[in-house]
């Protein structure tokens, strides 16, 4: 579906692209990894046309500079950056809407998914909404549509978890016949979402592999964590992430969608001086009760720290 072929990018006479090599077909669910200043907004923005740039960018056949309107119909994209639009919530929804034939209703029915209410805030300036708002709004308009390719860059950041839970379902509604292409700086971050990793390095490809697709999107794992000692800044962290208090313990329960596990254990290892135990779980597989040990059954299925 897309293909770049000997692509460079300069900028003055500073190569950000160097000879760029690569396909990436329906059903690819890419991980566009590398370190900042690695060239990965650039060649997205190479094609998206944003940048004019050498050798060869397609789309279904279709160079996205000449064939833009045909081309950025097929895609739907999510921006590092907010743009800084003062126009209101629902101007942007109905505009997007229109410009790619889209239903505005379906648009404000992914935002509801993603919890945002958009009618609470249709006469609000885009521009003065809070981050996780206008990601919310940003991820509605481009899944708010039938498209053939996702790009998304940082999708998930800003979302709360309930949030970020209802992102994966509607990507896994889409994996098997939407193609993405997930730019990040963080493996971590995406490897739940993806079949494939790209890794770019100065400008160039130095690592193209597929990788073992076996999470599901939309599962969820419940969690119980139990301290060593009460402490404020990772009960505040528990509570960001949905956990509640278990009353006259120092136990805190709530779920986490399971993709989300890897960034999950990153925040816990932060506060290991604090962790007693952690009881992972697949959702409906019981849970040992505050006080009692798991069952043998119950620890072959769990993920403990």
């Amino acid at each position: 579906m897309i293909k770049f072929e000997n692509t460079g990018k300069s900028f003055r006479h500073q190569a950000v692209l160097k000879d760029i090599r690569l396909g990436i077909g329906t059903r690819d669910r890419v991980a566009l990894v590398g370190s900042n200043g690695a060239g990965k907004t650039t060649l997205i923005r190479c094609l998206l046309a944003e940048y004019t740039c050498g050798g060869i960018v397609s789309v279904n056949g279709m160079n996205p500079r000449r064939h833009r309107t045909e081309v950025l119909q097929q895609i739907g994209f999510v921006p590092q950056l907010p743009p800084p639009l003062r126009m209101p919530v629902g101007q942007l929804i109905r505009y997007s809407a229109r410009l790619c034939n889209s239903d505005p209703q379906r648009i404000a029915a992914v935002a509801a998914t993603l919890k945002l209410d958009v009618d609470r805030i249709w006469k609000q300036s885009f521009v003065k909404l809070s981050g996780g708002q206008k990601q919310k709004i940003l991820i509605a308009i481009a899944l708010g549509r039938d498209v053939e390719c996702l790009v998304l860059d940082e999708p998930a950041a800003n979302l709360d978890p309930d949030a970020r839970h209802a992102f994966f379902d509607l990507l896994a509604a889409r994996q098997d016949d939407t193609t993405m292409l997930i730019s990040s700086h963080r493996l971590d971050e995406v490897a739940a979402l993806v079949n494939r990793v790209v890794e770019l390095d100065q400008g160039r490809v130095v690592l193209d592999e597929q990788v073992i697709d076996t999470v599901d999107l939309s599962s969820r794992m419940t969690c119980t964590i139990t301290l060593s000692r009460a402490g404020s800044a990772m009960e505040k962290t528990l509570r960001s992430w949905g956990f509640n208090h278990v009353a006259d313990t120092l136990d805190w329960r709530g779920t986490i969608p399971g993709p989300d596990r890897l960034r999950f254990f990153g925040m816990l290892s932060r506060y290991t001086a604090l962790l007693e135990k952690v009881n992972m779980e697949a959702e409906g597989i019981a849970a040992p009760l505050p006080g009692h040990q798991a069952t043998s059954s119950t620890i072959g299925q769990a993920q403990r720290i």
